[in-house]
């Protein structure tokens, strides 16, 4: 079951346009596809999964556009940014890391703000450690953390289900864990899994969608790595001392335990708990919590 949880982070879907588009290259020679709209300085938002693209972000980054650059990419292996073979070799944190940097080498931008979501906000966290003099100011939106904690957490996805949708999710879960990979089978697990995720139950159909477009394999992968390495970043974050917002929902998905946790290992960060807001603050809390980004931002 934790397994599956940790499958599922995730954005929203958008379907707004880039004002550009393109690809970056990176290391090993593969390339990144990114969109960038509006005008301004530079933020760069990094998708929740691991193992999915970024066309969930276009919605939010057009909002965010009005005031700055914004800048949305597929991670390698998801979208447009194609992989010949998905492995330990090609897959890691340090790869994704660099490619980001390379990313941001070839916009030609000197140092850039970051916005990372879900998984976005560990993988934000963990270029903070290696490229530091890259970023301006972090953003953690309803961030995994910046250690492992997350697997010791209990499964708040559970605890926001109903009987019904419970049993639904096991009931899909099974399925797929015997061998169904059918759309049929990820909606279904999706549509009992979504709830979970939206403290406003509108939104459930869109989540219910996106929870289908995942890579598997690549976020066990990543996953994997993570543990390999002992992902921690709290003793090289003591030493980041720029501006930090960690912005969640009081009834997140991830616990409020990991937000506070990363507000005490970033020495200059502020935590903010959007009420009647669970992992995505942008539909929950919308006006409150693009305020809140934004004058962050631009303070």
């Amino acid at each position: 079951m934790k397994k599956i949880f940790l499958l599922v982070f995730l954005m929203v879907l958008g379907n707004s346009f880039a004002q550009t588009e393109g690809y970056s290259t990176n290391n090993d020679s593969s390339k990144t596809y990114y969109k960038v709209f509006g005008k301004g300085e530079p933020l760069l938002i990094i998708n929740g999964g691991p193992g999915m693209n970024s066309n969930g972000f276009e919605s939010m980054a057009k909002t965010l556009a009005e005031t700055q650059e914004t800048i949305i990419y597929d991670q390698r292996g998801t979208g447009n940014s194609k992989l010949a073979e998905l492995n330990s070799k090609t897959i890691s944190m340090k790869i994704m890391a660099d490619d980001i940097e390379s990313l941001r080498k070839h916009l030609k931008i000197k140092k850039w703000n970051i916005l990372g979501h879900s998984f976005g906000g560990m993988l934000a966290s963990y270029y903070a450690t290696i490229y530091p003099n890259s970023i301006n100011k972090l953003v953690l939106s309803s961030s995994g953390g910046v250690d492992l904690t997350l697997l010791k957490t209990e499964n708040l996805i559970e605890r926001n289900l109903t009987k019904v949708e419970k049993d639904s999710m096991n009931y899909w879960n099974d399925k797929i864990a015997k061998g169904d990979t059918s759309h049929k089978a990820a909606l279904g697990r999706g549509r009992a899994m979504a709830p979970a995720y939206v403290y406003d139950q509108k939104y459930v159909p869109i989540i219910a969608e996106r929870l289908t477009q995942g890579n598997p394999k690549i976020n066990g992968l990543l996953w994997d790595d993570m543990q390999k390495i002992k992902f921690d970043c709290k003793a090289k974050l003591k030493t980041f001392k720029n501006p930090v917002l960690i912005i969640q929902g009081k009834q997140d998905v991830i616990s409020n335990q990991i937000g506070e946790l990363a507000n005490k290992a970033f020495p200059n960060s502020k935590l903010i708990l959007l009420e009647n807001c669970r992992h995505y603050g942008w539909l929950d809390a919308k006006e409150k919590y693009f305020t809140d980004v934004n004058s962050f931002l631009k303070s």
